[in-house]
């Protein structure tokens, strides 16, 4: 199967072996083609005829068509006397220190995509590989070759995966998206000498060569209970499913909370489905006690039944509880069905977000969560919306839908990896160009690599408002302290 050339040049043809297009971005005068390689198709049973593959296909290609359409020019770098403290992934080619200006090396860098295409997690490594599509429109590197491979959402097709790209020359791969499914790869990434980033949130997967480019739970608690703590909070309670998930942002939670001397007041978990949710949430309400306590002082004003009393009477109407909650900041470790099934029960029980301000974490950064009255006010972190608007305009443009949350780790990954293999030398994916003290300029605000392999984030901290939307009350950094000489 083969496409005719539409404006910017695209040639598509059939898959093989379960794998997924060899993308090849180059940089012309006139604009950027893609070029998808692909060989014969050798088990054609599992695959959708070429017929449906073309229909499939079709609407991409027109759009990616309009977008291509309109000539672009790529500037000439403006070489500075300065060395850059930051390499900024924008669409846009970067300015370089001097030493890596010249010209593109004539052999191919090439880097393995890995990502669950079919099956599990399905939905989020198409966006994912569409992202990493668009890096390569915008940065225009044009001797970066992705090479994507799926797997299956599961340990043993990223295994495959990993061996297929390691054997056909991978300098550095990018994914899976799973934790199972980056454990199973890192003995073989190692032993190859490739080091891998992966987009897996689970710290205990980052290990020697291996780093993730994911949002962690650790320094977004970090920064939405110290900010907390710095607007005047220092009593700090949790709700968290019982999960993995939910206690590790709880402990997370009481750490920090003691490194600032503040007060943790108690901890809540409920069933991952919420079938118990009220009852843990009345719980660390201290709801019974408070109810009582409202009980006691009318019983008490009514019996005196003076004029003072029956004003204080009056003032209790419609109260359910007296006194307040034992702790003035709350936070939510969840998101989605868990986030909505609880956040209506806090009012219900009581719990007054005048006085108690609702924390969140990235989980909150959805649609479905900033539309939840009950959250109105809420303090949560995120990048910057404003870094990653463009992103999202030029995402749908291209495809025909929004994107994804995540699709922008694998933008800033496929991101990193061209501006990294621009060196005039070849490409340089060794442990100290990814863990550069200074970082990366992205999507998603400024990063960089520690030595554990986690990615430290420049995050901001967002308010939920009343009329809808959320605006910045506590902006990400623009760059990273540097120590040392």
């Amino acid at each position: 199967m083969s496409f005719s050339s539409v404006r910017a040049g695209l040639a598509f043809a059939g898959r093989s072996r379960r794998s997924f297009p060899v993308l090849k971005a180059f940089a012309a005068p006139w604009g950027v083609i893609i070029l998808l390689l692909l060989a014969a198709c050798a088990d054609e049973a599992s695959l959708p005829s070429r017929t449906e593959e073309a229909q499939r296909l079709a609407p991409d290609l027109e759009a990616l068509a309009s977008v291509l359409e309109t000539p672009r020019e790529v500037p000439e770098p403006v070489i500075e006397e300065k060395e850059v403290e930051i390499a900024v992934l924008t669409p846009t080619v970067p300015e370089l220190p001097r030493e890596t200006l010249g010209v593109f090396g004539p052999l191919p860098v090439k880097v393995g995509l890995l990502l669950p295409l079919t099956g599990r997690g399905q939905a989020e490594g198409i966006a994912l590989l569409e992202a990493a599509q668009l890096a390569l429109f915008d940065i225009g590197a044009d001797n970066l070759v992705l090479m994507p491979r799926d797997t299956g959402g599961s340990p043993g097709g990223a295994t495959r995966a990993a061996q297929d790209v390691i054997a056909e020359g991978a300098e550095l791969i990018i994914g899976p998206l799973f934790s199972e499914e980056v454990r199973a790869i890192a003995p073989m990434a190692q032993q190859a000498g490739v080091n891998v980033v992966a987009f897996s949130t689970d710290p205990r997967a980052a290990e020697e060569g291996i780093y993730l480019i994911g949002f962690t739970s650790r320094q977004q608690v970090e920064r939405v209970v110290e900010f907390a703590w710095q607007q005047g909070a220092d009593r700090f309670a949790a709700l968290a499913p019982s999960n993995a998930y939910g206690r590790a942002v709880t402990q997370q939670m009481i750490s920090v909370v003691e490194e600032l001397g503040a007060t943790v007041a108690g901890v809540g978990f409920y069933q991952p489905d919420g079938g118990d949710a009220a009852e843990v949430v009345r719980r660390i309400a201290d709801y019974d006690r408070r109810h009582q306590a409202l009980l006691a002082e009318r019983k008490e004003l009514r019996q005196k039944d003076d004029e003072v009393s029956r004003r204080a009477l009056a003032r209790l109407k419609g109260l359910d509880t007296l006194g307040d909650p034992p702790f003035d900041a709350l936070l939510l470790a969840d998101g989605g069905h868990g986030l909505k099934t609880v956040a209506p029960l806090i009012p219900y029980y009581d719990i007054d977000p005048v006085k108690v301000r609702l924390l969140g974490t990235g989980l909150w950064d959805d649609p479905a969560a900033l539309e939840e009255p009950n959250l109105v006010g809420g303090w949560f972190v995120s990048a910057t919306p404003a870094n990653r608007e463009g992103f999202v305009d030029r995402y749908t443009a291209t495809y025909g839908h929004p994107p994804l949350r995540l699709a922008t780790l694998a933008y800033d990954a496929t991101a990193v990896a061209a501006v990294l293999g621009r060196f005039a030398g070849g490409a340089d994916y060794s442990a100290a160009a990814l863990r550069a003290p200074s970082g990366f300029a992205g999507v998603d605000g400024i990063f960089r690599f520690g030595t554990d392999g986690l990615a430290e984030r420049g995050l901001a901290v967002l308010e939920i408002l009343p009329q809808g939307g959320t605006a910045v009350v506590s902006e990400a950094p623009v760059g990273f302290r540097v120590t040392g000489p």
